[in-house]
């Protein structure tokens, strides 16, 4: 008798268990790359086509004061993993350093496998995680299902990497499709190249799936070719009407006076990637290939949805849309990223929770909000314990309709100062202002090295691109100077109300003096926060330690 006593007690364990599991919430986490804010119908772009992205929005929260803290894709993708800003995470381009595993255990996918969720990570990873970064294994590990490339993919990506080849597919967009049905339907098509720890996704666990895009990203839209085996949505949209310039666009031989200082932001260094934004015949190109890609992430979205709803998990699944950063093509004769103006770090970010009351559908919240945030915020929804180390804020309350903001001031900075002539900077904002604050560029030169390169016969890539160990010490004065009492050379405000597209600096007006103290004092504290305390948790991560380290 108590022998079936005990059975019965440890099958009610049991089922309770699995009854809390079923309570958490499914998460599924879209991101995009190079989006800016304003590339979705929703968010006022009246060209292109974003049906279902723009449903979600109507039938969740549409955040429209989002804001990344790196404008870069790999510290800002390291920045959401973390919850941290990338001062205190240490990791870029130019870092010579990688995520280490004591770091890596307190992101978010780490956290939630460990609090029982089923974890899927799909599409693009540009975060080098554990020591000797792409090529440790430490991400492909730390998932249940894996189904990414390290870098960039292309728009098509079985060029690029092989674990793709055995899709059906052969564009970015669809591929990443056939990978999310994979994880999530159990009768759909086996991917041979996806590595599982389980053959099938646990019916009695909860899941937290990441698709992760190269898309509308530059370099990825460059790689269109509009072949004939191509969707006719990658060869023929947006193709018969008439493409606007932008507003503010400048075109290079147009330029008078650069919108900052020759000597700080050296436009002739930038990379050669972005010079479609030179002209209009290479602006207009490129951005409807933007806007296609956009339109196949949007059908991917209605796929993921209607998959959701077939597999009767929808009712379960919170969906969060967003972006690691935006875009200049040319406005005020910019192109690239890596700055902190607002067509570089703000973003759109879209919460869609089944289960939200009426009065929190459909709301558009002006809250000062950041990706940092997302991390988080998903662990608040699934009802497991922040860790200590996060940066970021819950903003549950927000996403069910609340009004109480989380934050006075966004802070974001660029530590992507190299030879490709973008200046160190920083920002801190609130509502209605925003303070720049910018360093003097002693950064060499890529336009010299690349003659350098051409007359020694040295591959002009591995000049341009491979990282050494005095890079570690120049990325760290880069982070810490600032703290240290390095003073600006060139200082911009903002008032974001009134000149959205930031056309007018303001730093001279006496009359908001007292408005440019208030910001100068919010960025010291902003950016004391900001970095933290302890040494970043890195590991050496340079050409010299790892010579084939796929950096």
């Amino acid at each position: 008798m108590k022998n079936t006593f005990k059975i019965i007690a440890v099958c009610c364990s049991l089922f309770f268990i699995a009854a809390k599991a079923q309570e958490r919430p499914n998460i599924v986490f879209v991101l995009t790359d190079d989006q800016s804010y304003n590339l979705l119908h929703c968010t006022g772009n009246e060209i292109v086509e974003t049906p279902n992205i723009d449903k979600l929005a109507k039938e969740g929260v549409l955040f429209t004061n989002a804001h990344v803290s790196s404008a870069i894709c790999t510290p800002s993708r390291i920045s959401i993993l973390l919850g941290q800003y990338e001062r205190k995470h240490g990791v870029n381009f130019n870092s010579g350093t990688s995520v280490s595993d004591k770091a890596w255990e307190k992101s978010y996918p780490m956290v939630m496998r460990k609090a029982g969720y089923h974890t899927g990570w799909i599409g693009k990873n540009h975060a080098p995680v554990g020591q000797g970064g792409y090529e440790s294994g430490l991400m492909e590990k730390s998932f249940d299902y894996w189904y990414a490339g390290h870098g960039h993919l292309g728009f098509y990506p079985k060029n690029r990497h092989k674990i793709f080849n055995d899709a059906i597919a052969f564009t970015q967009p669809e591929i990443i499709n056939e990978g999310v049905d994979d994880f999530l339907d159990p009768n759909a098509r086996k991917l041979k190249g996806a590595i599982k720890f389980l053959e099938d996704r646990p019916a009695n666990k909860p899941f937290m799936l990441s698709i992760n895009f190269n898309l509308p990203h530059s370099a990825s839209t460059s790689t269109m070719k509009m072949k004939p085996t191509d969707d006719a949505l990658y060869r023929t949209k947006y193709r018969d009407i008439d493409i606007p310039l932008p507003d503010n666009y400048i075109a290079k031989k147009d330029i008078k006076t650069p919108k900052l200082p020759a000597d700080l932001l050296r436009a002739e260094d930038r990379q050669a990637g972005y010079n479609y934004s030179d002209t209009p015949e290479g602006f207009k190109e490129r951005y409807i290939r933007q806007l296609e890609a956009m339109t196949g992430i949007d059908r991917l979205v209605g796929n993921l949805r209607k998959k959701l709803k077939d597999l009767k998990i929808d009712k379960e699944t919170i969906i969060i849309f967003t972006s690691d950063h935006g875009l200049f093509m040319g406005e005020q004769g910019l192109g690239g990223k890596a700055l902190c103006y607002e067509k570089t770090t703000h973003v759109p970010i879209i919460v869609l929770d089944p289960k939200a009351k009426r009065k929190a559908r459909g709301i558009q919240s002006d809250a000062l909000v950041q990706t940092i945030d997302i991390a988080p915020t998903m662990l608040a929804i699934a009802g497991i314990e922040i860790p200590k180390e996060m940066q970021g804020k819950d903003i549950s309350s927000l996403i069910k309709g609340g009004k109480k903001d989380v934050r006075d001031f966004v802070y974001t900075e660029n530590l992507w100062s190299t030879h490709f002539g973008n200046p160190k900077c920083e920002a801190v904002q609130d509502k209605e202002w925003k303070y720049i604050r910018y360093y003097k560029n002693t950064t060499r030169s890529a336009t010299q090295e690349i003659k350098t390169a051409k007359a020694m016969r040295i591959p002009v890539n591995k000049m341009l691109y491979a990282v050494h160990d005095p890079d570690i010490a120049y990325y760290k004065h880069l982070a810490e100077s600032s703290l240290q009492g390095e003073q600006p050379v060139y200082e911009e405000l903002y008032n974001l109300k009134e000149d959205p597209n930031e056309l007018h600096n303001l730093i001279n007006n006496k009359e908001h003096s007292a408005i440019l103290n208030k910001l100068k004092a919010a960025w010291k504290i902003e950016i004391t926060k900001a970095r933290g305390t302890g040494n970043p948790s890195v590991y050496r991560y340079t050409n010299d330690s790892h010579p084939n380290g796929g950096h």
